[in-house]
């Protein structure tokens, strides 16, 4: 069987055909409860997928690669969403989106080189996990009443959190990268 056809893969794709739901909710119709049940939705695949490829010994060099990447979608489409909705100032999309190109076109030069790519750290996973708590909460704060006041102190101390660390996390990562790509080792 290919070890690409799995259930951690399925559960990653399932997350990304959530991204246009999620869009269509929070954009489009405004049913913030929908949109939210859509991100929770996307917050236990993202969960569930990495704890079945490891009990399963379902690991792939493809999910590896799509679950990251389906990450960072659902993170591009929920700051523009928030930055829409006036959730969140412009300067938090500019940071967040300008960590993740950078990262990114370190990973292309990676993988075009052939060098090894880097993994997640635990740091990396709690920047990704604060902001996934992070924007249902802002989204919710968008709403003036009770709740949303309480979201929004709930909200932005997670997007706190997340975005140092994610910042953080970049550095380490864009170090990381430039020093492999420099030395070229396929072997890291």
């Amino acid at each position: 069987m290919n070890r690409n056809l799995n259930v951690p893969n399925a559960l990653s794709i399932l997350r990304l055909l959530g991204v246009p739901v999620f869009i269509f909710f929070a954009l489009v119709s405004k049913q913030d409860v929908f949109a939210i049940l859509t991100l929770m939705v996307a917050g236990a695949t993202d969960y569930f997928d990495g704890k079945i490829a490891r009990a399963w010994n379902q690991t792939s060099s493809f999910g590896a690669l799509l679950d990251p990447a389906a990450d960072r979608i659902y993170i591009v489409a929920t700051l523009i969403v928030l930055y829409l909705r006036d959730a969140i100032p412009l300067w938090v999309v500019l940071l967040l989106l300008g960590r993740d190109a950078i990262l990114a076109l370190i990973t292309l030069v990676m993988k075009l080189r052939n060098i090894a790519l880097l993994e997640v750290s635990f740091l990396g996973k709690a920047s990704t996990f604060n902001l996934l708590y992070a924007f249902p909460l802002l989204l919710l704060a968008t709403h003036e009443s009770t709740m949303g006041h309480v979201s929004f102190v709930l909200g932005w101390s997670f997007a706190t959190w997340g975005i140092v660390l994610y910042i953080y996390t970049g550095l380490i990562y864009f170090q990381s990268g430039i020093k492999r790509i420099r030395v070229g080792s396929i072997n890291f």
